[in-house]
């Protein structure tokens, strides 16, 4: 082998800088997955889970309760409630007319993170914000179940747990946190 300016070795040696940036480009490329990974986990994460006797789990889709005979277990989609309901979206309690809010956020955060993973283009304080938007309707419906469940004056405080506020705070703050400061640093 001829070492020289022509040599095989030489050639196939690219500078610092271009393996720096493509470490941070493949880096960016990965957390960006990541990042869409955990927001569209957080489309299947159930809003509150009301754990007792019978188990009573509140997604964003509907309910699922254990209390039916045997091993069964009853299920109700959240769009049957709303077609079925015989009184006006208006007269409902305002944790319910919060559930669909909670949807669109939840949903809307998962398209904004898609199309950073599928096009490149995702504005990360705006997914960040529907997550915190969606944590936030999320835990007024958890707090509309929580009162018919009687916590804090028949049952205990931990009757109904808002996993799906918690959860989505968490992705906002863990993976969105340092874009949503400097959106309010400027």
């Amino acid at each position: 082998m001829v070492v020289g300016s022509g040599s095989e070795t030489t050639r196939s040696r690219r500078p610092e800088s271009d393996d720096r940036a493509g470490r941070a480009d493949r880096s960016d490329r990965t957390s960006r997955r990541n990042a869409w990974l955990l927001v569209v986990a957080l489309l299947a994460v159930p809003m509150a889970v009301a754990p007792g006797d019978d188990l009573t789990v509140v997604s964003l889709w509907g309910f699922l309760n254990t209390a039916g005979s045997g091993a069964a277990a009853g299920g109700y989609p959240v769009w049957a409630y709303f077609l079925d309901q015989p009184r006006p979206f208006g007269s409902l309690p305002a944790s319910i007319r919060a559930w669909p809010l909670a949807i669109g956020f939840h949903v809307l955060a998962a398209a904004s993170a898609t199309a950073g993973v599928a096009l490149g283009r995702e504005d990360r304080r705006v997914t960040g914000g529907l997550l915190v938007l969606a944590a936030a309707a999320s835990l007024w419906v958890s707090v509309g179940v929580a009162t018919r469940f009687g916590v804090g004056t028949t049952s205990g405080w931990l009757a109904v747990i808002p996993v799906g506020a918690l959860a989505a705070l968490a992705v906002a703050v863990g993976v969105y946190g340092r874009d949503l400061r400097n959106a309010f640093e400027r």
